[in-house]
Formats: C-alpha cells, sequence, structure tokens
C-alpha cells in the first residue's frame, strides 16, 4: 500500500497558498497515483483549511489569504467530486446558510460558508435578503441539520429571531441548530432570541457547526 503523506501534505501546503491551478494538479496526481479521494479530501484540503481557520482565527492571516485559500479549494473540490461520488463518499451533513432579510452584506456569510464546506459540510447559500418563509421551506425539503443566520446591522437583527419564530411556527425549530453571527450580534442577544450558538468569527463558526454532525 502506498504511502501519500508527502502528497496530502503538498495539497494542504498549495490550499494554505492558495494557489489554484497548483493544487487541481496535485490532486489530479494523487487521484492517478491510487490515493482514496476520502483521504484526499480528509488528509489533504480539510486539513489544510483547519490550518488556514487557526491562522485567521489567532489574527495570522486575514480577509484575502482566507478568500485567496478558498477559491483553491473550491477549484481542487470541483476536481476531487466525480471520484467521491464514485467512491460512494458523502458530506457530513447538510447546512443552510443566509443573510437575513433587509441585509445585503455577505463577506462575513461568505467567509463562514467557505470555512463551513472545509469541515466537510454541504453547505445551501440562499444569499442576501432572505425572508424566514424562504428559510423555513429550504430547511424542510434539504433535511439540513444547521441554520446559520448572519445579520450586520442593529436593525436588521430582529430577522434572526423571527426566523427563529417561524421554524418554530413549521415545527421545525427542535430538528435543526440556529447559529448567529454578524458585527452587531452578541452571545446575549443569541441566549435571548432562542439561538443554538454565537460565533464571533468564521473559524469558530465552522468549529461548532462541525460539532454538531459528531
Amino acid at each position: 500500500m502506498s504511502d501519500f503523506t508527502n502528497s496530502f501534505n503538498e495539497i494542504s501546503d498549495l490550499l494554505q497558498k492558495g494557489k489554484a491551478k497548483d493544487i487541481v494538479v496535485a490532486v489530479e496526481k494523487a487521484l492517478k497515483e491510487g490515493a482514496a479521494p476520502a483521504d484526499i479530501l480528509e488528509k489533504g484540503l480539510i486539513s489544510g483549511m483547519n490550518i488556514v481557520g487557526g491562522k485567521f482565527k489567532n489574527g495570522e492571516i486575514f480577509v484575502p489569504e482566507v478568500l485567496i485559500a478558498a477559491r483553491a479549494m473550491n477549484h481542487a473540490s470541483a476536481t476531487l467530486k466525480s471520484a467521491l461520488v464514485a467512491a460512494g463518499v458523502k458530506p457530513v451533513g447538510k447546512a443552510v446558510i443566509c443573510t437575513v432579510k433587509g441585509d445585503l452584506h455577505d463577506i462575513g456569510k461568505n467567509l463562514v460558508k467557505m470555512m463551513i464546506e472545509g469541515k466537510g459540510i454541504e453547505v445551501i447559500d440562499l444569499g442576501v435578503d432572505v425572508a424566514s418563509d424562504k428559510i423555513v421551506e429550504t430547511v424542510r425539503d434539504s433535511g439540513a441539520k444547521v441554520v446559520c443566520l448572519s445579520a450586520l446591522l442593529t436593525t436588521t437583527m430582529l430577522s434572526q429571531k423571527e426566523t427563529i419564530d417561524a421554524l418554530k411556527s413549521a415545527g421545525l425549530r427542535d430538528k435543526v441548530k440556529v447559529m448567529v453571527g454578524g458585527a452587531p450580534v452578541t452571545q446575549s442577544f443569541a441566549d435571548e432570541i432562542g439561538a443554538d450558538a454565537y460565533s464571533p468569527d468564521a473559524a469558530t463558526a465552522a468549529e461548532v457547526c462541525r460539532a454538531y454532525y459528531n
């Protein structure tokens, strides 16, 4: 049995450096040499994204570096996708993410999405300015276990509460974990509106989200 440790380390390293073209070549090479698609995902891509998340959390790198790494992750994932499907490898689970009604900010949401995808979770991104009924409908149709709600304005924070209330009315609240975040959002506000979790940054949000699938 070949040892692909060097290949996985190379893939992880290329992801951290954001080398989108090089990482595609490295993934294709690892597949050709017989590395298991699940191992490439876990030991190469997810491992690399975890390092990126840790550095971001510690203030060692910033948003532009994370976005570049995430782009490399997306290229590599696209290359790996058919091999994962052929090998019967499924995502850990599904999460729904959006910026709530009345709010058009998306950089924070996009960062959280990328970090969560980096944990092997399929993310359904509804975009920005999303009404609570659309979120409820998506949860019902997808069977997602986690809902991530972003609000960047004090005026739109209440839409997070409206969404939680809508999930209750639809009989879905006990089936999902609701995570909230955004610049004005605090732990006390999250507690007040009945959210399951609040995260101050994208890397922590991804860790919390992943823990719900253990």
